[in-house]
């Protein structure tokens, strides 16, 4: 019979280990992290999508272009709180509003998962992520 990791462990790790495991709260803490096939399969299908988005817009300059009239018509009539996430300096609203910016897919500055950002002109380091709800309809249209 094979042995345990924990076999391998001298004495004091091993009963740290078991104390830590047996608390409800870190029982708890790892069932939150454990994902259930749903939600796996919507997390492939979402990171398939997204992967379609980032090569189409490298690859198909007129989507680029498109998408990028799409945001900057969807700035001018709903402003930039309605469709950027987070906080937007004054300089970086000047510039979206001039149309100086790229759309890119990258990973979210806080959730750091693949999302549709506009990057400003000149600054690299502004990720500006667009709303999850306004960046699936972007998603949705561009698939189609």
């Amino acid at each position: 019979m094979p042995d345990s990791f924990l076999d391998h462990l001298p004495s004091h790790e091993r009963e740290r280990i078991r104390k830590r495991m047996r608390s409800p709260e870190e029982y708890e803490r790892l069932r939150e992290k454990v994902k259930g096939p749903e939600d796996l399969e919507k997390e492939l299908r979402r990171s398939e999508q997204m992967a379609e988005v980032k090569f189409r817009l490298e690859t198909e300059p007129e989507t680029m272009e498109t998408l990028q009239n799409r945001i900057a018509d969807d700035l001018k009539e709903r402003g930039v709180e309605e469709i950027l996430d987070g906080d937007v300096p004054l300089d970086v609203q000047q510039l979206l509003e001039r149309g100086d910016y790229t759309v890119s897919v990258e990973s979210h500055p806080q959730t750091h998962e693949d999302a549709l950002v506009v990057l400003p002109e000149g600054n690299v380091q502004d990720r500006l992520p667009v709303k999850p709800k306004v960046a699936e309809q972007y998603v949705q249209s561009m698939l189609r």
